[in-house]
């Protein structure tokens, strides 16, 4: 059967891979483009399974409000190269995944990849983009915040994003901007000292005497020393307790309740891929 330019594009619209790809692609299945288009999608299990032992180290991590601003999402999604992380549509693959989480907010990641995207799961058509690409890929990451109002913050080059839940709706959106940014620079394990397990500060205090042990100081003042260093881990990596970093004579804390006394963070997520 004769395979015309307009089968070749009309195939390429359906599926988005390569021209020469969907040509091989309709000559294997005489024309029909359900079986052309199940060639393809092994072609991306194939490739999938040849990269299976590659590090997908690259890639975008992307999150966005709902309409209303009480829930934010979040996915990552990885690839090999640099490169194939800045393709217009491997971003835009990326941007449909993140949508679809919007429309259907998933519980979590396996949901999400259940989900149906373009006719098939979301895992389906991440193993046929690897076939599309050429490079292993992979959604590493989903999560999602629901809150009174939720800004989300992805900071330029789609490396690291986060997002930040508040306790009451604010009419000026550059304050959760601003404190989803300090999540984004600051990178803090816990909104308040009230969240960080007795478990981590009993541990972060035996680390406190025992640097103090070596440094000399004396048995008796210890864990005094140690209370010291606890109070500097609270300041360093709880959200409101952190120098705001766009004014460093005040906290988070007091950065909020200068719009709002009653004005606090609820919870955040943050990701960044490492460099």
């Amino acid at each position: 059967m004769a395979i015309t330019a307009a089968d070749v594009s009309k195939l390429r619209k359906m599926t988005g891979a390569g021209m020469m790809d969907c040509k091989k692609a309709l000559q294997e299945a005489n024309g029909d483009f359900d079986k052309a288009t199940q060639i393809i999608r092994k072609k991306g299990q194939a490739v999938a399974s040849k990269r299976a032992d590659r590090e997908a180290s690259e890639g975008i991590v992307l999150a966005k409000a709902s309409h209303d601003r009480t829930k934010g999402f979040m996915i990552v999604l990885n690839c090999e190269t640099d490169f194939v992380a800045k393709n217009d549509n491997f971003v835009k693959f990326a941007e449909s995944i993140l949508d679809l989480s919007l429309e259907n907010q998933p519980a979590n990641l396996d949901e999400l990849k259940s989900l149906t995207l373009g006719g098939k799961t979301v895992s389906d058509a991440v193993t046929e983009q690897i076939g599309i690409i050429g490079e292993k890929l992979d959604l590493s990451f989903y999560d999602m915040i629901d809150s009174t109002q939720v800004t989300a913050y992805i900071h330029p080059g789609n490396k690291l994003a986060s997002m930040i839940g508040l306790n009451k709706i604010v009419s000026d959106e550059q304050i959760g901007k601003d404190v989803a940014m300090q999540v984004a620079a600051m990178s803090p394990v816990a909104v308040d000292k009230d969240d960080i397990s007795q478990e981590v500060q009993d541990r972060e205090i035996e680390i406190g005497k025992e640097q103090a042990r070596r440094e000399g100081k004396p048995e008796q003042i210890l864990e005094k020393i140690a209370m010291g260093k606890l109070n500097k881990f609270f300041k360093e990596y709880t959200l409101l307790n952190q120098d705001f970093v766009k004014e460093h004579k005040k906290t988070i804390k007091q950065y909020l309740q200068e719009k709002d006394k009653d004005l606090t963070v609820t919870g955040f997520v943050r990701f960044g891929l490492k460099n």
